[in-house]
């Protein structure tokens, strides 16, 4: 538990005195490892605590887990608690609608305490299985780079520790955590990775698989951060309106990619609609030129070339 106590007070450092903070927890070992460390580690900084946890209501007997859930953070010193109930609809799949619900349900609750921060238990394990699933989808530096340590309003301080760490420490510190049933259904795509891919990589390609993958997001994330000052400095000078095409073909690609990602949001694309096969649409305008007519984009946005430049048309109303 010394480690864990240590990587979350580095990051409680950060956090002005007097000021709320807000630990989420599941129950399992993870979430319920950083909930001790915060109990004991925020209160000398002069931190006070809401401990919550989510009630997604998929599972019978979700709702007693989530009362478990704040019994245990009492037990831990930790008597401000919420239960957030959310409803997941599976637009695009149980994992991904019930994150998306449970994302929404955490940034209310930051801002209804003041934005406070919001502490995850995400573990290195984690970061290794989101950059593992990454690259099966094809994805580019930005999404391989996979969960940043401080995002915004939440705080990952556990990215460094592995799920064994939490196990144990939950275990000498007399916890018990819950075992999730989804944790081991192998429906679920993160789940197959855990179970089934990490394991044969680790059996063929020898230890440290975990490790490497979580280390190689960190590496792409400094990328990732590189190229995205470049390109919002490049787009801070340019009027996205009308994009002179001969400027964006002297950008290396990477830079210019993500120039036209910042051109069509601020046109008006609904914020993540833009997928990588939409921005080549738009890169073709520029680089591969011969006379292709206009792309019909997310929300409502029109891209064509015209005398030389990229015009971008937002939705009409």
């Amino acid at each position: 538990m010394v480690g864990i106590r240590t990587a979350v007070r580095s990051h409680l450092e950060r956090i002005p005195s007097g000021e709320m903070i807000i630990v989420a927890s599941s129950g399992g070992a993870d979430s319920l490892a950083l909930a001790f460390a915060i109990a004991k580690e925020a209160p000398p900084l002069a931190l006070s605590v809401i401990g919550v946890t989510i009630d997604h209501q998929l599972q019978s007997g979700s709702h007693a887990q989530a009362v478990k859930v704040l019994d245990q953070f009492a037990q831990l010193g930790i008597p401000q608690t919420e239960i957030l109930v959310v409803t997941v609809r599976p637009t695009d799949g149980i994992e991904a609608s019930a994150r998306r619900a449970r994302y929404k349900a955490l940034s209310q609750s930051s801002g209804d305490h003041a934005d406070a921060k919001v502490f995850l238990g995400h573990t290195r394990d984690d970061q290794s299985e989101s950059v593992l699933l990454g690259l099966a989808r094809g994805s580019g530096a930005r999404s391989l780079s996979a969960m940043a340590p401080e995002n915004g309003i939440y705080m990952r301080p556990l990215l460094g520790i592995t799920r064994e760490d939490t196990v144990a420490a939950c275990l000498e510190v007399g916890l018990e955590p819950w075992h999730d049933p989804h944790n081991a259904d192998l429906q679920f795509r993160r789940i197959r990775a855990r179970l089934r891919v990490l394991p044969v990589m680790e059996e063929y390609l020898g230890p440290g698989i975990s490790a490497a993958l979580a280390r190689s997001a960190s590496l792409l994330r400094d990328d990732a951060d590189a190229l995205d000052e470049w390109a919002e400095g490049e787009f801070s000078s340019m009027d996205w309106r009308s994009l002179n095409c001969g400027e964006l073909a002297q950008l290396p690609k990477a830079v210019r990619s993500r120039v036209l990602r910042l051109a069509l949001y601020a046109a008006g694309a609904p914020l993540g609609s833009i997928s990588a096969e939409h921005v080549v649409g738009v890169e073709a305008l520029v680089s591969a030129w011969h006379g292709q007519g206009s792309l019909d984009l997310p929300g409502g946005v029109k891209v064509a070339r015209l005398s030389g430049r990229l015009s971008l048309s937002p939705p009409t109303v």
